[in-house]
């Protein structure tokens, strides 16, 4: 986030589909670091993977902090199909990873927690706004436009889509 703010009211530029994909993990016990350290550091692994892959369907990300205990991560995708195929792919950082964590959480009983969530946002059914920030969000993962080409009001941007 070391990037100087966008002057003014930006908005994403994005107006198709877009598969939003909440992942993140709870950290039950600070003390079980054998538990949550490869949960912790799989996940950069993966990014790192899908953003190096032009096809992957991965449009970006942010790292998230939801408390002292929960790190997680906002995904943006194109498709719900690509997300599966990453899941799914016998060749990727994901299925090693996958495994790892299930034989963890069998072995830490209970000492780190994961979840995850996933929205597919039809077109017209999101709007956004960022007011003097770096390009962030759904931004970030699709490129800024001035509000003014969307519609001044959350409600314009929504049916402009």
């Amino acid at each position: 986030m070391g990037k100087q703010p966008i002057q003014g009211r930006m908005t994403a530029e994005s107006q198709e589909q877009v598969v939003v994909f909440l992942i993140g993990m709870r950290i039950n016990s600070f003390r079980a670091l054998r538990s949550w350290w490869p949960v912790f550091t799989a996940m950069p692994r993966m990014l790192k993977e899908l953003s190096q892959d032009e096809d992957s369907g991965l449009l970006g990300y942010q790292l998230l902090l939801g408390g002292p205990r929960v790190l997680y991560t906002v995904q943006y995708w194109d498709s719900k199909e690509k997300l599966l195929a990453y899941a799914s792919a016998q060749d990727g950082q994901h299925r090693p990873a996958w495994a790892a964590f299930n034989r963890r959480m069998r072995e830490g009983k209970g000492k780190v927690g994961f979840w995850h969530e996933t929205y597919i946002v039809p077109a017209g059914s999101y709007e956004n706004v960022y007011v003097n920030m770096p390009a962030f969000g759904l931004g970030a993962a699709t490129g800024v436009v001035p509000v003014a080409r969307r519609g001044d009001r959350a409600a314009d941007r929504l049916r402009a889509a």
